[in-house]
C-alpha cells in the first residue's frame, strides 16, 4: 500500500512542452507540404493524463511568451492541468522546442526528427518558481528526457528533485532513455546519482540491461534494483510487442519492494495504432493514478495498460478520455463473456 501526504496537488511534473508537427495521413516529412500541430511533451502527457482521470494535477515549465506559447498553454488548460508554475520568457531567444513526427506503414517504420536545442525551458531555474511551490505536491515526476537536455536544467531539476523529497513528497521517475539526447554512460551516472531519493521508478526492460547491466528475468532485475536501492517502493516495466507500426500487444509488469511480489495482466492484444507516440507516458499516468487512488500494484498495471492501449488508439501526444472511458475499458478486458461492439 502506498501512501502520501494531502496536499493542492495529487502530482506536479516538470518537463519541457513541445510544438509537434506531423505530415497529414502517411505521408513522408520530406515530401509533405502541410503539417498538422499539436502539443506535448513527457511529464505533461503524464500529468494532463491523469487530471483528466480526474485528480488535481500541475506541470512546470517554461513557455515563449509569443503566440506559439499560448497554443502551448492553450492545450495545457484543455486537459485541465494546472498553469500556476508556468514561467513566460520574454527574451529576444524564446522558442518552443518543435519536433517533426512521422507515421510509419510496414515495412517503413516511424521518425520523429527534432528541433529543440535552446529552447525557452532549457533556461528555467528554480529560483523563478515560488518557494510554497514544494510543499504542494504529494507526487513529483519527471524523465531521463528532462535530465539530458541541458546542463544546466540537469542540475535544477535535480535540486528540485531533492527538495520535494525532503518535503516529503514522493518522486516518480522515468528512465525514458532517448540516445538522441545523450549517450549511456551520461545517463546512467546522471540517474544512479538521484535513484536514491526515488520512489517510484519506470525503466525498460532493454535499458535495464543495457544501460544498468541488469541480468536474469525482468522480475530478478526488478528485485536486483530493490536490493541495490532500498528507498524504491515500486518499478514498473512495459512491455510490448511490436507487430507492425499499426499493430502492438501490450502489458506490464509491476513490483511491490515492500511485499516482495509481482503483478501482471493479461496483455492487451492487436491494438489498432494509430498513434504510439506518448503511449508510454500513458502508461506511466494511468499507473500513477491507480497507486495515488487504490494504492496497489493491481490498480496501476491495470489503470497504466489501460490508458496505453487508448492512447494508442487516437491521434496526438496527450491521451483524450476521462474515467469512464478508461473503467469501460478494463471491465471488458477482464471480461470473459460476450462484448458490445458499440457503445450506443
Amino acid at each position: 500500500m502506498i501512501k502520501t501526504k494531502d496536499c493542492e496537488f495529487r502530482v506536479l511534473g516538470i518537463g519541457e512542452v513541445m510544438l509537434r508537427l506531423s505530415p497529414v495521413g502517411k505521408e513522408r516529412i520530406s515530401h509533405s507540404e502541410t503539417f498538422e500541430k499539436k502539443a506535448g511533451g513527457s511529464e505533461l502527457n503524464v500529468v494532463s493524463g491523469i487530471s483528466m482521470l480526474g485528480m488535481r494535477t500541475g506541470i512546470i515549465t517554461k513557455l515563449p511568451h509569443n503566440e506559439i506559447g499560448k497554443f502551448a498553454k492553450r492545450k495545457i488548460r484543455y486537459s485541465g492541468t494546472s498553469d500556476d508554475y508556468i514561467i513566460y520568457d520574454e527574451s529576444d531567444t524564446m522558442r518552443l522546442g518543435i519536433y517533426y513526427y512521422e507515421s510509419g506503414a510496414y515495412p517503413r517504420l516511424p521518425v520523429v526528427s527534432y528541433d529543440r536545442r535552446s529552447s525557452s525551458f532549457t533556461t528555467l531555474t528554480k529560483e523563478e518558481l515560488p518557494a510554497d511551490m514544494y510543499d504542494n505536491a504529494a507526487v513529483f515526476h519527471t524523465s531521463g528526457i528532462t535530465l539530458a537536455l541541458d546542463e544546466g536544467i540537469r542540475e535544477n531539476v535535480i535540486a528540485m528533485m531533492h527538495r520535494f523529497h525532503e518535503c516529503g513528497a514522493l518522486i516518480s521517475f522515468d528512465v525514458n532513455y532517448r540516445a538522441a539526447l545523450w549517450d549511456e554512460a551520461t545517463a546512467k551516472s546522471c540517474i544512479e546519482s538521484v535513484l536514491p531519493i526515488i520512489d517510484i521508478l519506470f525503466v525498460s526492460e532493454e535499458t535495464s540491461r543495457r544501460m544498468f547491466g541488469m541480468t536474469g528475468t525482468l522480475e530478478d532485475i526488478h528485485r536486483e534494483f530493490s536490493k541495490k536501492y532500498p528507498n524504491l517502493k515500486i518499478i514498473a516495466s512495459t512491455k510490448r510487442k511490436v507487430i507492425s507500426p499499426q499493430k502492438h500487444t501490450f502489458s506490464s509488469l509491476v513490483f511491490d519492494a515492500a511485499e516482495g511480489r509481482h503483478f501482471e495482466e493479461a496483455p492487451y492484444e492487436n491494438i489498432d495504432v494509430v498513434d504510439r507516440i506518448g503511449s508510454g507516458d500513458a502508461y506511466v499516468a494511468g499507473a500513477l493514478y491507480g497507486l495515488l487512488r487504490f494504492g496497489d500494484i493491481e490498480s496501476a498495471a491495470k489503470y497504466g495498460d489501460a490508458m496505453c492501449a487508448l492512447k494508442n488508439t487516437v491521434l496526438g501526444d496527450m491521451t483524450v478520455c476521462d474515467l469512464t472511458d478508461i473503467e469501460r475499458i478494463i471491465k471488458n478486458h477482464s471480461s470473459a463473456g460476450p462484448k458490445s461492439e458499440m457503445i450506443r
